[in-house]
């Protein structure tokens, strides 16, 4: 009769339960977290206006920064925005997170720029947006904020 000796055992009996019961469940949750992050891209202006207005009245700052323009300026400008969210005491950041979106004015310029005005339910305050389309993407500008119109 064939002894596989201690590498057989340690196949048998050791390898493969581990395998089953640590290994095999760490890759399927390495690879379900992968997509946590990814977020759909904007189909539209409209959409890439909503999806970060959205993003920054919940507090999701990853989320915004996607939808986002990533130049120095913008980056600054969002970084002030997230600043401020988490200086709000947390009964203001849910009336945000509960607040919906008023779009006042969406002005098409060109194919490729869209000027997007809009207030929310718990604070009453326009802001306008610039959503450009950039390599096909759109995504939003927050420099318009610095240029307000007269």
């Amino acid at each position: 009769m064939y002894d596989p000796g201690f590498a057989g055992i340690i196949q048998k009996s050791y390898i493969c339960p581990m395998i089953r019961k640590f290994i095999i469940p760490c890759l399927l949750l390495l690879a379900a977290c992968g997509d946590s992050h990814s977020f759909k891209k904007a189909d539209d202006a409209q959409d890439a206006g909503r999806e970060f207005i959205r993003a920054s009245l919940d507090g999701n700052y990853e989320r915004a920064n996607f939808y986002m323009f990533a130049d120095s300026t913008n980056q600054m400008l969002l970084s002030k925005w997230r600043k401020d969210y988490d200086r709000l005491d947390h009964e203001d950041q849910k009336k945000y997170r509960d607040a919906d979106i008023l779009p006042i004015n969406i002005q098409t310029v060109n194919d490729s720029v869209t000027i997007y005005t809009y207030a929310n339910t718990y604070k009453k305050d326009t802001t306008t947006i610039k959503v450009v389309r950039i390599n096909g993407t759109w995504l939003v500008d927050l420099k318009e904020i610095l240029n307000p119109k007269k």
